[in-house]
C-alpha cells in the first residue's frame, strides 16, 4: 500500500509540475501570439499606407502620361501654343513673377484659390497627392495644375482655356474675360506669324 501511495503521490506531483510548466509555456505562447498579431497589424497598416502612396503616385503619373500623349498630336500640340500664350500674358514667362495685389505667383500667376480648387479636384478623384501654395513657384507644377483644371472642367478650345483660367470655371460666360482672351489671342497670332 505504501508503494501505491508513493507512486500516486509521485505521479500527482509530476502531473502538477507538468501542469504548472505547461501553464507558463501557454502564457509564453499567448504573449508570442499577441506580439505576432501586433506585428501583423503593423505590416498590414504599413502595406495599406504604402498602397495609398502608390495609388497617389500612379494617379499623378497617369495624369502626366496623358498630358504628354496629348501633346504628341493635334489638338494637343495646339495646347502647347495656348499654354505658352497664356504664360506670356500672365508673366512673360517669368517664373518669379509676383502680383502682390492678388497674391498671384509664378509663370501662370496662380492664386491660392486655384491651388485649393485643384486640390479639391484631386480629392474628388480619390488622389492623396496635394499641391502646396509654394508649388505655384514651380513651372512644372504650375503647368500640372493648369492641365488638371482644364481637364476637369472639359476646357478644349483656346478661348475656353484662356477665359476660364482668367475668370474661373464659368469664365467663358463672363464678359469681363473677353479682354483677357483678346490678349491671349494676340499672343497666339504672333506665335503663328513667327513660324
Amino acid at each position: 500500500m505504501n508503494i501505491q501511495k508513493i507512486f500516486l503521490f509521485t505521479t500527482l506531483s509530476v502531473c502538477s509540475i507538468l501542469y504548472v510548466v505547461n501553464l507558463f509555456k501557454m502564457e509564453e505562447i499567448k504573449d508570442i501570439y499577441k506580439d505576432k498579431v501586433v506585428e501583423y497589424e503593423q505590416v498590414i497598416t504599413t502595406f495599406q499606407d504604402n498602397q495609398c502612396v502608390i495609388d497617389s503616385l500612379q494617379s499623378v503619373l497617369d495624369s502626366l502620361s496623358n498630358r504628354y500623349k496629348m501633346f504628341d498630336k493635334s489638338p494637343g500640340k495646339d495646347m502647347v501654343d495656348i499654354l505658352n500664350a497664356i504664360i506670356q500674358v500672365e508673366s512673360r514667362g517669368n517664373p518669379n513673377a509676383y502680383a502682390p495685389s492678388e497674391d498671384a505667383v509664378g509663370i501662370l500667376q496662380i492664386r491660392k484659390c486655384m491651388v485649393d480648387d485643384v486640390n479639391r479636384i484631386l480629392k474628388k478623384r480619390g488622389t492623396f497627392f496635394r499641391y502646396t501654395y509654394q508649388d505655384r513657384w514651380s513651372k512644372d507644377k504650375s503647368i500640372e495644375m493648369f492641365d488638371i483644371f482644364c481637364t476637369y472642367y472639359g476646357l478644349t478650345t483656346a478661348e475656353e482655356m484662356a477665359r476660364c483660367w482668367n475668370g474661373g470655371p464659368r469664365g467663358i460666360n463672363n464678359p469681363y474675360t473677353i479682354k483677357y482672351w483678346n490678349k491671349v489671342e494676340l499672343e497666339l497670332e504672333e506665335e503663328y506669324a513667327s513660324r
